[in-house]
């Protein structure tokens, strides 16, 4: 099968190619699929051999960009896992660069960074200019399984509701109480704001104070069917090592959350999803042994990509890395995963609050936690380098196509809400009045005590359920292109801040809007979770706010964990 792609010669520049693919010799036939892949997409190739040495290749590539049009860089393979550059292991990897770490070796990291980000900063700068991933393939059997993930996610004729799901895991800081709050509000943030309230969010929280903890002695179960049930985005935040996640620890047991041995349990029935990890080592691909991030990749119906750190990850330069990537998929909406990354790396690496209230707030809090301001701009710096995506960069982005909405009038409680909306395309019409992500539909049970095992499989999981589950009211309809109309009842007992959501499912593609409503609390006080307590909120004004706005309010303290 003829290539379709553009070999670069030393001395020979060829105009026009838009992505690089060092590939070595012998994968090159199992990565043909994918090659005809972005050609029947309009991507422009070029081969760039990946037996040389570091510095010869990145030179290769910036020879290419001198082209112009330059935007990806594919490393196809795993990283040589030597410290430097072995010639006998060059035949079936791309090697890794290694930087020096400077602030994260205070958090008992190694005093060196494994990162792919060298590879796309052609000035030297340490901000990338172009959007690199790596399929870390250690044999063609295995790029072949990723290839055909990657071209099944984009060719996936399902549209349903995985594709609107984000599904979230937490474990607990453990990094002391100041900066334990930080990253809670981080996760707040991530939760309300840099999120659109379209979306439908889980929380699986690893906290057994929490509402949104299942059963802990089937934690793992929980985390597994949340990665199998589909979703757009699997993202964990916690603590990780190179081949597991981090442990639920309470009282007398430890529980498990995710490693490299449930991978045979992995099977995600619908859309394969992307999976964040903010955490520490889940992306070390230089390791002797595949990371966790290399074994899900390789893995059949598992993620797709992963975008995961390769060292020792600090909570301040994850939390505004995390906000930066959620600006770029779902406010600038990009059209690839590399860019996505791209964007937010370099968001990352400039000063100031480039991504609003939600930067500015991190950073004031993360100066107050070191005590020392002038470290931020480094920590973000290194974040830079830590992070790395363990995928293809030209993964599309399927954005929902936008359906605005309008309601008749100011609703009211024990009423009927009507709604209209336009669809861009024909299909079913799911219809939801929800609650807004930082609050519930209940009040849940006040845990002082760490209960025992027999309790834990009685209410844990039920209470899970509940505070998963926001809806207020729901219904379905058929439609075509054009308007809608939907009559949705109105709980009497709503109150406080909701938002009405809408997801078109198509034969041929999705589309999601929402619009943020604002109840009057009921008279008598509400109980609202506060870090696993409640506290007593009085009663607010009692005329009803109808906003068009595609985002949440600021966070709020009894936000889900």
């Amino acid at each position: 099968m003829a290539w379709t792609l553009l070999a670069i010669c030393l001395g020979v520049p060829i105009a026009g190619p838009d992505t690089v693919v060092v590939c070595p010799p012998e994968f090159r036939r199992a990565l043909e699929p994918w090659l005809e892949h972005r050609a029947g997409q309009g991507h422009r190739m070029a081969l760039v051999s990946n037996g040389r040495t570091p510095e010869l290749i990145r030179r290769r590539i910036a020879q290419v960009a001198e082209t112009g049009g330059l935007r990806f860089v594919v490393l196809v393979g795993d990283a040589d896992p030597g410290m430097a550059f072995d010639p006998r292991k060059a035949r079936r990897s791309v090697p890794v660069h290694w930087a020096q770490a400077r602030v994260n070796v205070r958090w008992g990291s190694e005093p060196h960074i494994a990162t792919d980000n060298w590879y796309g900063d052609l000035d030297g700068d340490g901000v990338p200019e172009l959007a690199v991933g790596r399929l870390t393939a250690d044999s063609a059997e295995e790029l072949a399984v990723m290839v055909s993930k990657i071209i099944a996610y984009e060719r996936s004729p399902d549209f349903g509701p995985w594709r609107r799901r984000i599904n979230v895991v937490a474990g607990l800081g453990g990094f002391g109480p100041l900066i334990d709050a930080g990253l809670e509000a981080a996760g707040r943030f991530l939760l309300t704001q840099g999120i659109p309230a379209e979306y439908q969010v889980s929380m699986t929280y690893a906290n057994w104070r929490s509402p949104y903890c299942p059963n802990l002695r089937t934690f793992a179960q929980t985390v597994l069917a949340r990665l199998n049930e589909g979703c757009r985005f699997w993202v964990y935040l916690g603590h990780g090592y190179h081949l597991a996640l981090d442990e639920v620890r309470v009282p007398g047991a430890r529980y498990a959350i995710l490693s490299v041995d449930d991978l045979d349990r992995v099977a995600c029935r619908h859309g394969m999803p992307i999976a964040l990890f903010f955490a520490c080592y889940t992306g070390a691909f230089d390791a002797r042994q595949d990371c966790l991030a290399e074994r899900l990749l390789a893995t059949p119906a598992a993620p797709v990509a992963v975008i995961a750190a390769s060292r020792v990850a600090m909570p301040y330069g994850m939390a505004v890395l995390g906000s930066e990537l959620m600006a770029a998929c779902f406010d600038r909406r990009t059209e690839t995963l590399g860019e996505a990354l791209l964007e937010a790396k370099q968001q990352l690496a400039r000063p100031g609050a480039a991504n609003g209230l939600g930067r500015a707030a991190l950073d004031a809090v993360a100066a107050l936690i070191s005590g020392d301001a002038s470290q931020l701009a480094a920590e973000r710096a290194e974040h830079v380098l830590l992070f790395n995506l363990i995928g293809d960069p030209l993964l599309r982005l399927a954005h929902p196509k936008p359906v605005p909405l309008e309601l008749d009038g100011a609703p009211k409680p024990g009423s009927v809400l009507e709604v209209s909306g336009w669809s861009p395309l024909a299909g079913r019409v799911t219809v939801e009045l929800v609650v807004r992500r930082d609050r519930l539909t209940f009040t849940p049970p006040v845990r002082g005590e760490y209960p025992g095992p027999l309790d834990q499989q009685e209410s844990f999981q039920q209470v899970y359920r509940m505070a998963n589950d926001r809806r207020l009211a729901a219904c379905e309809l058929t439609t075509g292109v054009g308007r809608f109309t939907a009559r949705l009842p109105v709980p009497e007992e709503v109150g406080g801040p909701c938002h009405l959501r809408v997801y078109v499912q198509g034969a041929d593609g999705c589309a999601a809007g929402s619009v943020a409503i604002q109840w009057a609390e009921k008279p008598g006080p509400k109980r609202a979770m506060v870090g696993g307590r409640h506290e007593d909120r009085g009663p607010s004004a009692p005329t009803p706010r109808v906003s068009a706005r595609h985002r949440p309010g600021p966070p709020r303290s009894d936000g889900p964990r």
